[in-house]
């Protein structure tokens, strides 16, 4: 008796390609590849060879590391974990690739004499980063994380901060967008941290024993929105030291209390507490330049072959 013929059937494809199926594919994709390219332009700024970009120098940099690098990770993640959250899907497709664009258009307009241009695209990504979390949001009644839309939208305040003060547009303390929009993604990286460091180290690690205390945790999140307070009045000195001093001792007693020493044998696991421990030591060192004669770090001096922004 002949065997039955196997009748061979083709593996199921994707409808589309998987890179624009959640947002932290072409983001985190699109983050790396430019902090890569960031060396070279750097480099290729300060060899004179960008010399019509609008912004430049320090300025260029700064933007740049905040509202080009960490802003595209940060939508990246909010993106993917928005659609956990909310049960409901987040941009993906044409709306993925439109917010990936935007992004995209941002990093070049800067490096270009087209100043409003860029202004307008680098102030609308955040916001329409909001925008696509907020329909997901709303539309499951995830008030929990309401404020994640609120923040990004803080983000594009802070953005259009930067460019009208180097539009000449708007009078203001040195480099206060920049200082606004480090202190939100500060806040967003310590709260998913909260979320994610302990539940990552209990699963990974047997017997870790991480744990949060809420007292621990209203101080350490509270304290960052303080420092946001202070920054935005402009505080320096005494007042800012203790700020921050405050943060600091707030955010080692919350990374203590995931007990990282005993994640040493699990690498995945204890690189989350070694990124986590900048946190604190960013929040001790910050105010100490400026108070010991330094240059202060959060008022850097334009480049001297930026153009000027008149």
């Amino acid at each position: 008796m002949s065997q039955p013929r196997q009748i061979a059937h083709p593996s199921p494809q994707p409808p589309h390609w998987a890179l624009w199926q959640l947002g932290f594919c072409p983001f985190y994709l699109a983050a790396s590849s430019f902090a890569a390219l960031s060396v070279g332009l750097w480099t290729a700024q300060h060899a004179g060879w960008l010399d019509q970009a609008y912004l430049a120098g320090a300025v260029w940099h700064a933007h740049e590391m905040l509202f080009g690098f960490a802003l595209a990770v940060v939508v990246g993640f909010l993106l993917t974990a928005g659609q956990n959250w909310s049960g409901r899907p987040t941009a993906s497709g044409p709306r993925l690739k439109a917010l990936v664009l935007l992004w995209l258009a941002g990093r070049v307009l800067v490096l270009s004499p087209f100043r409003w241009a860029a202004a307008i695209v680098n102030v609308a990504f955040p916001l329409a980063a909001a925008l696509a979390l907020a329909l997901p949001f709303i539309a499951a009644g995830n008030r929990r994380n309401y404020f994640i839309i609120a923040l990004l939208v803080v983000m594009g305040i802070a953005s259009g901060a930067v460019h009208l003060a180097q539009l000449d547009m708007l009078q203001m303390p040195d480099w206060l967008g920049i200082r606004v929009g480090l202190d939100i993604v500060l806040f967003i990286i310590a709260v998913m941290a909260g979320r994610v460091i302990p539940m990552f180290t209990n699963n990974g690690v047997a017997g870790a024993g991480a744990t949060r205390h809420m007292a621990i945790e209203r101080l350490a999140l509270g304290a960052v929105l303080v420092l946001l307070a202070a920054d935005c009045l402009h505080l320096q000195g005494p007042p800012m030291i203790a700020v921050t001093a405050i943060a600091a001792c707030a955010h080692a007693a919350r990374l203590a209390l995931w007990r990282p020493w005993k994640t040493w044998r699990v690498p995945i696991v204890w690189v989350l507490h070694a990124a986590y421990l900048w946190i604190p030591l960013h929040l001790a060192l910050a105010p100490w330049p400026k108070r010991a004669g330094w240059p202060p770090i959060w008022r850097p001096m334009r480049c001297p072959s930026a153009p000027s922004a008149a």
